[in-house]
């Protein structure tokens, strides 16, 4: 094939041309790939040691059929609101699969996991467990709830872009209070404390940071056990297992880790053979799966820059902007029109918002960039719609597109102006009528 041939040829996903689906869908769209979903998963599994359960952490990515497929693949749920624990529900997971955790949980909430019949409830509070005590005790039944609870721990941890334990944290109860609560556990009447959790940060790289703060945790989970005197049913440590996004970054190495977690756990299921051991996942199961795909509107020049004006931007892609770095990093982004072109231009993509800070990509290097044409930013199945302002200047949020099995499916419908004020009113300002 000549060279301008393959240049001319756009990029697909599973056969389908990124073209074919913004004809039928429009743009902006986010398009995530089944395969990849739950080929990241099993191969996962492959190597973690046996016992491990992984529950799929919806706050990464909660559309119901990117859970569904992760479902199908083996995995459970790890929820955070009464809308995620319905997903995860419609989404086919087994309740017994299911843990629900965060630090803001309303009664409302709790009610919900009792009726749901859930694996457990983190509790992230004294407050809490004794609000979930109260409610079980007048909720009928007579069967213990099952409550883990989060423990913020004593040691750091490393290698986290993100520190969600070992410091002051609004997560979870600080290591030296939960070994003092055995008084509070014994005035329980429907709840029973059975096990753990720690959720140290996100992002990992490193496969030994990992190993290492499972190693930790599951030491602090024995310990914790043996001065409260409870039976150890379950331990979750957590997971935060990152992607790689930006230039010097490499992935994870998933068989080291495997290798890596192999004799903590296994000599830790020898002591306590009917322990559950849980990890969470959410960015790794579905960040590679996914891209954001923009249509180039206008391409313009400013004081020597080129800029690449697009109908979609971080109003659905929060994470490009680059949130928590003093430096804006590009993720991955692609011409999907002539992918394999020699990338020999340099653009900064933006947004449509009226805002600077409307930065998908800063200096990217790619082929030429003409209006109409479509560019990915790749890796971005995680922490897109869900953790973006969509309503800024309502433009509401995307169509999102699932490819399974060499179909490309709409599993949500792009928000639409009659959708942003549906559930607005309109006060009526007339004046008042003489008295």
């Amino acid at each position: 094939m000549h060279s301008g041939e393959s240049e001319s040829v756009g990029a697909e996903i599973q056969g389908i041309p990124y073209t074919a689906i913004a004809e039928e869908h429009g743009t902006p769209f986010f398009v995530y790939d089944a395969h990849v979903l739950s080929t990241t998963l099993r191969e996962l599994r492959d190597v973690l040691p046996a016992g491990v359960d992984v529950l799929y952490s919806l706050k990464a990515n909660p559309n119901i059929s990117v859970c569904a497929v992760l479902h199908r693949a083996g995995a459970g749920a790890e929820v955070s609101s009464a809308a995620e624990l319905t997903t995860a529900l419609r989404a086919g997971v087994d309740p017994g699969d299911i843990v629900f955790l965060g630090p803001g949980k309303t009664r409302a909430d709790l009610v919900a996991c009792l009726e749901a019949g859930i694996h457990a409830v983190v509790c992230e509070s004294f407050a809490e467990l004794r609000l979930l005590d109260r409610i079980a005790d007048g909720h009928g039944g007579t069967a213990p709830v099952r409550a883990l609870l989060r423990v913020n721990p004593a040691f750091a941890s490393k290698g986290s872009g993100l520190a969600m334990g070992g410091k002051p944290r609004q997560f979870g109860i600080d290591e030296e209070q939960v070994r003092a609560c055995r008084p509070l556990l014994d005035t329980l009447r429907r709840v029973e404390v059975v096990g753990f959790h720690a959720y140290m940060g996100t992002r990992f790289l490193h496969h030994e940071d990992i190993v290492a703060n499972t190693e930790n945790i599951l030491a602090m989970a024995e310990s914790l056990a043996a001065d409260l005197r409870i039976r150890l049913d379950t331990v979750d440590f957590g997971g935060g297992l990152g992607v790689a996004y930006f230039e010097n970054e490499e992935d994870l190495d998933a068989d080291a880790l495997g290798k890596g977690l192999t004799g903590p756990v296994t000599e830790f299921r020898e002591r306590h053979p009917g322990c559950r051991l849980i990890m969470e996942l959410g960015r790794y199961l579905t960040a590679r799966a996914g891209t954001y795909v923009t249509r180039a509107l206008y391409v313009k020049e400013s004081s020597g820059e080129s800029f690449v004006v697009a109908d979609g931007g971080t109003h659905h892609h929060m994470a490009a902007v680059g949130i928590g770095s003093f430096v804006k990093r590009n993720f991955p982004v692609r011409h999907l029109g002539r992918p394999h072109a020699p990338a020999d231009r340099t653009y900064t993509v933006t947004g449509p918002l009226c805002t600077p800070n409307d930065t998908v990509v800063k200096r990217a290097a790619l082929p030429e960039v003409v209006p109409g044409d479509l560019l990915g930013v790749e890796r971005s199945g995680a922490y897109g719609p869900t953790a973006s302002p969509g309503l800024f200047l309502s433009h509401g949020y995307p169509a999102e597109v699932l490819v399974h099995a060499g179909r490309a499916h709409l599993v949500r419908d792009r928000d639409t102006p009659e959708d942003l004020l549906a559930r607005q009113h309109l006060v009526g300002l007339d004046p008042p009528a003489a008295g």
